[in-house]
């Protein structure tokens, strides 16, 4: 059976920021929290966050790394309780969104993360008394400030999804003025983390259709805009359409993802320094081709409506402008240009096997098809 569930409020236009307060108060939050990251607050975006607070009482935890952990989360936590705070605020890409939801769920639940992981059957032991959590990104790739799920890596060093409708922010302020002038490889690997989203989702078989659609527009906005985006930091028009894309993605991913999402998912724990949208990249043409053989794919045409809303003539041409698409962005040429060796690939099958996105594409992979996948994105 198919649940449908679109939840949250959402602030969308160049200087929403200034809407912070009223948010605040309109979720009932007056002693709140703010997680974000020390790039935040070097680029005096948290200053604007704070300005944004007139007459509050606000604690910071500026800490969130670049793949939020378990540790990090517990020392938010612990600031959230000393101070007295009664909601959190998220300001930064999807590592300090993802963090504060981890810390939505350690500050008013029992036990280590690891109990509330979704592939430990967590998932219902998330109840309503997470505290309440609006979020602002500054990036747009990963949609967090929408979606039900967080990606944190715990104490045992696994990166696990935790997902709850529970979660969902109960206000985004997408405000792409705070996204002027983010450098050129950020720019362009968050982006095609927002398009991977766009185009998994897609692909995956759930019965969705208003998924499907927000899905395809995003991937079309995303798609035209994003190298525009790379190329001129201050193009207002391409940063406005690239955070619509990266919203879009995370909105229609409640549908489900699939190879593209297990395996970066897997990699991203074995190597934590690695980002998650350029894993995504990597791996999205050799998964396109995988996926191409899937009834589902042939039936509903699902890859020609893609090259479509991409505006390129053929479905089989689609993996190929990834990889042009890349290289135009100077993102990585494949995983061995990012440091990944083929002696990772026992490990990274058997999270990727684990993850919970394995079943939710349109064919789920064996270990040797995910190896086949692995090489050829090497």
């Amino acid at each position: 059976m198919a649940l449908i569930y679109y939840v949250t409020q959402i602030q969308f236009d160049f200087g929403a920021l200034k809407l912070l307060k009223q948010e605040c108060d309109r979720v009932g939050i007056s002693r709140p929290l703010i997680v974000t990251d020390p790039g935040v607050k070097a680029a005096g975006i948290l200053q604007k966050a704070l300005d944004a607070l007139p007459g509050m009482t606000v604690a910071v935890f500026n800490q969130t790394p670049s793949n939020p952990t378990e540790a990090a989360v517990r020392g938010a936590a612990a600031v959230y309780k000393s101070q007295g705070c009664d909601g959190l605020i998220a300001v930064g890409g999807g590592s300090a969104i993802d963090c504060a939801k981890g810390v939505a769920i350690a500050a008013t639940h029992e036990g280590p993360l690891t109990v509330y992981a979704t592939i430990e059957g967590g998932s219902p032991r998330i109840t309503e008394r997470v505290a309440p959590l609006i979020a602002v990104p500054t990036t747009s790739g990963t949609g967090s400030e929408v979606a039900r799920g967080a990606i944190i890596i715990v104490d045992d060093h696994r990166k696990l999804g935790f997902h709850s409708w529970h979660l969902v922010p109960k206000a985004a302020i997408c405000d792409p003025e705070l996204t002027l002038g983010l450098p050129p490889q950020l720019t362009a690997a968050t982006g095609m983390d927002a398009i991977a989203h766009c185009m998994e989702t897609f692909m995956a078989p759930t019965f969705n259709p208003p998924a499907d659609g927000i899905a395809l527009d995003g991937l079309a906005r995303g798609w035209a805009h994003i190298e525009r985006a790379t190329r001129d930091g201050s193009d207002r028009e391409a940063r406005l359409n690239m955070m619509s894309a990266s919203m879009q993605g995370a909105m229609a991913f409640q549908k489900g993802l699939g190879c593209v999402h297990s395996l970066s998912h897997s990699l991203g724990s074995v190597d934590p320094r690695l980002h998650h949208g350029t894993l995504n990249a990597m791996f999205l043409p050799a998964v396109i081709r995988f996926n191409a053989a899937a009834e589902s794919i042939q039936k509903e045409q699902r890859l020609q409506r893609m090259a479509q809303a991409m505006g390129l003539v053929s479905s089989s041409d689609i993996p190929e402008a990834i990889k042009d698409m890349n290289a135009r962005l100077d993102l990585p040429s494949g995983l061995a240009a990012m440091g990944v060796q083929s002696t990772l690939f026992d490990k990274i099958i058997a999270g990727a096997m684990a993850d919970h996105c394995h079943k939710t594409g349109p064919r789920i992979a064996t270990a040797d098809e995910y190896r086949d996948l692995l090489t050829q994105a090497l």
